[in-house]
């Protein structure tokens, strides 16, 4: 295995690199490195986090620019404000032998007259969110016309925040002659795209298999029902007292929510989410690096960028929509070669989910069950007992104390003494816990207990849209709340099919307000059908047969009007749809590439 100084890079650099205390490097450093000391290389390279992406091309950036300047001759672009300012500190640190060296960030949540008077003052290396530039580009306060190297860190999570337009135009107007370095986790066409049309030949790095998880990291799952997700993530908290934790929650709402549950409980908890301004986020990651919090609850978003070593679990107390997300987020733990635990909280739905991450991983997930009372006992007690044998006594503090405390247990001897500290503890946990129900799902009697846990509540609609569209049932529940109006409590089962879907309501009067909510209604460009579903609440059978569904006017399956007909029919070339985004389970009718500039900026 080559060292650094057999990768070619300066003394001052090197010098900056013993200062950190780096030993060996890591597998994209010793490929990227040599590579990117050269002023003719574009590079694509594909590797996960934690893997030592930031030193792979920071450190030949370092050792390629001219200081002597005040132009800015780097520009690093980074989807998140976290990773904005990470990126930007470990920079700093590369660049601590290079005198007057200067790295900016620039990103949304701060003052941007404050990041511009910076800037003027001379910045060599720019590090930015795409919106914040694109925000600076405008009001021509800043120049990219001298720009040598750009780096694109994260480019498929830029993407997925809708921000190729932003790239593209940040592109734009930097000059023609320079390198490009493009990091990510997986290859999109997106990203294909964006190295055909402003790379020049560029190499390719692949570390591992695309959208492949570490070695190192275990997958387990729990099924619970889904009113017991709460209940099941404090037990899992406290069957590993020693566990330094993200938890992963799918809405800023949720993840706020559940982050005030577990610091009323009496957890070192907090948020992390898009809606805190950016002074909030600062402290809250701070208290999380010092280890004050033990869990960090957070959305996918925010988290990205939290370079945080020796994180021991990811908890994916939701699912995430996309499985590129669950690969970045179990990509917090795992890192630098040592090993990590991803746990994820499903439902008896969310089973099918699981299985495809584990063909798309290419990994075996371990269905595991949620402790009971006696594990969280017996693992409370380890973790008493080693603080006990690990304290630092404060003699002086507790010597007044010690006198009464010797005459009440003068008569226990050493064995009675632990026993009873013992009991003390292990008891805590055991009362808490004594009638506590088993959050386990009986995956034998599954079918029985899913048809009693969910039976046939009362009449269905048929709506023109399925799984083709992008939408999985989360997604559908999402859509159909926004578009009526109507409380989650009002849908009942919802069976999604290639190009249609059923949806079960409560009543007929829910029923009634969802089909005159549909009138109308368009999505992606599409005509949206609605009928109701004949063969629930003692019609005839609108699923089955030859016919299958059969509405009024083109019903599913009938002869003359199909779905697939020429003028409304799914797939014609005017109104078709072939989205690949599902919507989340905010209920936003807007694809996620499709948030507005405005909001996209706040990151």
């Amino acid at each position: 295995m080559p060292s650094f100084s057999e990768l070619g890079l300066g003394e001052k650099v090197l010098k900056a690199v013993a200062a950190l205390g780096f030993q060996q490097p890591t597998p994209i450093q010793q490929q990227a490195i040599p590579l990117l000391l050269s002023e003719t290389t574009d590079l694509v390279a594909l590797a996960q986090t934690g893997t030592g992406k930031t030193a792979a091309f920071g450190l030949p950036l370092i050792n390629r620019l001219d200081f002597s300047g005040r132009d800015p001759q780097a520009l690093v672009l980074a989807p998140t404000r976290e990773l904005c300012v990470q990126i930007s500190n470990d920079l700093a640190k590369f660049a601590q032998f290079e005198h007057g060296a200067n790295i900016v960030p620039v990103y949304g949540g701060a003052s941007i007259s404050t990041q511009i008077r910076a800037i003027k003052q001379g910045a060599h290396i720019i590090v930015a969110t795409p919106g914040r530039l694109i925000d600076m580009i405008g009001r021509k306060a800043i120049r990219l016309n001298n720009i040598n190297v750009v780096v694109l860190d994260e480019a498929d999570e830029m993407l997925n925040m809708g921000f190729q337009e932003d790239i593209e135009e940040i592109l734009s107007h930097t000059p023609e002659e320079k390198n490009t370095w493009l990091f990510s986790a997986t290859m999109p066409s997106e990203i294909r795209n964006i190295a055909e049309q402003f790379m020049r030949n560029p190499q390719e790095l692949v570390m591992g298999r695309q959208n492949d998880a570490a070695d190192n990291l275990e997958h387990h799952y729990y099924v619970i029902h889904e009113r017991d997700r709460y209940p099941a993530l404090k037990r899992l908290l406290d069957a590993s007292p020693e566990l330094f934790a993200v938890v992963f929650c799918r809405t800023k709402m949720d993840t706020q929510k559940v982050a005030e549950q577990l610091i009323r409980d009496g957890y070192n908890a907090d948020a992390l989410h898009g809606d805190l301004s950016q002074q909030q986020r600062d402290k809250v990651m701070d208290r999380y690096r010092q280890r004050s919090l033990q869990v960090l609850v957070a959305t996918d978003v925010a988290a990205r960028g939290i370079d945080v070593s020796d994180i021991t679990h990811v908890i994916h107390y939701h699912l995430p929509d996309e499985i590129e997300n669950y690969t970045h987020r179990s990509g917090r733990t795992a890192r630098a070669g040592k090993s990590g635990l991803s746990l994820s909280l499903v439902n008896i739905r969310e089973q099918d989910k699981i299985r495809q991450i584990e063909r798309k991983l290419k990994r075996k997930f371990h269905l595991t069950r949620i402790p009971d009372a006696l594990e969280i006992g017996e693992q409370q007690l380890l973790h008493f007992v080693h603080k006990i044998r690990s304290v630092e006594v404060n003699e002086k503090g507790i010597s007044k104390y010690l006198a009464p405390v010797f005459e009440e247990l003068q008569e226990l001897d050493k064995e009675a003494l632990i026993k009873r500290i013992v009991s003390l503890e292990f008891n805590r946990f055991l009362d808490y816990y004594r009638n506590a129900q088993d959050l386990n799902v009986d995956l034998a009697h599954q079918g029985r207990q899913s048809s009693e846990r969910y039976p046939s509540r009362g009449p269905r609609m048929f709506i023109s849209l399925g799984s083709v569209d992008g939408l999985d049932k989360g997604g559908m529940l999402g859509y159909v709340l926004d578009v009526t109006g109507l409380n989650k409590t009002c849908v009942g089962r919802i069976e999604i099919k290639p190009v249609y879907a059923f949806i079960e309501f409560e009543n007929d009067e829910q029923i009634e307000v969802a089909l005159n909510a549909f009138r109308g209604e368009v999505f992606k460009g599409r005509n949206v059908r609605v009928d109701r579903a004949e063969g629930s609440g003692g019609g005839k059978s609108s699923s089955g047969g030859k016919g299958g569904y059969s509405g009024k006017k083109g019903g599913f399956g009938d002869k003359k009007g199909g779905f697939g007909d020429k003028k409304g029919g799914f797939g014609d070339k005017k109104g078709g749809f072939s989205g690949k985004k599902s919507f989340s389970d905010r209920g936003g009718k807007k694809d996620f590439n499709s948030r507005d500039k405005k909001e996209r900026r706040r990151y």
